[in-house]
């Protein structure tokens, strides 16, 4: 049984990874998957490279938290385009759409790994990240089998927190409940320029499987590639997804949200993105150097990205 992580179930942008397994593209292609719920990303990559998982569906700068200069693992595709996260802050806060200034003395609650794009947003603003916010965890995301997104709503709401930084699914439930006011949304254009190309979500695997097993690698890439195309054509396929996997809330706006992400689900990773994604890890101190483009990206299966 192959075993695909993400650190967070109810993320649209992780979503074609748990599509590809629960719609049957995995098992179409010949392979027995499952997906688990790791948290946080760190700890995922962690776990891919010491050979506990197959496949980690998260955050593209983040194995290199795992695997020092990209050595050891490879991104195989894009599971959707762009910075994917949401700043979200109490409505009686009243902050302006795409102020990052409104969060100075504030208390936000955000993960390992995504913190990392709202630190370097900040400092592109000219505060320090450090100082100006007082940046944290999210209070009841220590237990297995939390979503990070809905915990940081839950928190908004119980007044533990004054905004947090996480997935859309978080964003859209803090939202609709009249607490939370959308701050930012780096992809779709909001924040320092250049902010929606720090990162995207990947699919990814270590080398050692890639030499081991190719055929296995190259089948998860089609399954991938054809769950991202069914949800384009069909949102609504999510929605049977999210009843066998989400709080029945959070399964009733899955499929709305796919919809908005859809036009994002698009698996090919540019030499243009992985320069931008490289730039923005050695900026965090955590590339050493440069990086070509097949150091980074297992070129041998881009040519699935065109189903």
């Amino acid at each position: 049984m192959l075993r695909v992580a993400i650190p967070d179930l109810v993320s649209p942008s992780y979503f074609p990874a748990i599509a590809a397994v629960e719609l049957g593209y995995f098992k179409r292609e010949g392979l027995d998957a499952t997906i688990e719920l790791l948290f946080p990303v760190t700890r995922t990559y962690e776990e891919l490279r010491d050979g506990r998982l197959d496949f980690v569906a998260g955050a593209a700068h983040a194995p290199l938290y795992a695997f020092p200069n990209w050595k050891g693992c490879k991104l195989l595709a894009a599971l959707s385009q762009h910075m994917y996260w949401f700043l979200v802050l109490r409505r009686d806060i009243r902050a302006k759409r795409g102020d990052l200034r409104a969060l100075k003395g504030l208390h936000i609650g955000a993960a390992p790994g995504p913190v990392d794009g709202l630190k370097r947003m900040l400092a592109d603003t000219g505060m320090d990240p450090e100082r100006d916010v007082k940046i944290g965890p999210i209070p009841g995301t220590a237990g297995s089998g939390v979503s990070f997104g809905i915990a940081a709503a839950r928190a908004l709401e119980e007044g533990k927190l004054d905004g947090f930084w996480a997935n859309g699914m978080g964003a859209e439930v803090a939202v609709r409940s009249g607490v939370g006011t959308l701050v930012l949304d780096a992809r779709r254009g909001d924040g320092p320029p250049g902010a929606r190309d720090y990162t995207f979500p990947a699919l990814v695997t270590a080398q050692k499987k890639i030499e081991e097993e190719p055929k296995v690698v190259e089948a998860a890439v089609r399954a991938l590639v054809a769950a991202q195309r069914a949800l384009k054509l069909d949102p609504e396929r999510a929605t049977a997804v999210g009843r066998k996997l989400f709080p029945e809330a959070e399964a009733g706006l899955i499929a709305e949200l796919i919809r908005r992400d859809a036009p994002f689900y698009d698996p090919a990773i540019s030499p243009q993105t992985v320069a931008a994604l490289n730039g923005f890890a050695k900026d965090l101190g955590i590339l050493s150097g440069a990086a070509a483009y097949d150091q980074v990206v297992a070129t041998g299966f881009r040519h699935l990205w065109n189903g």
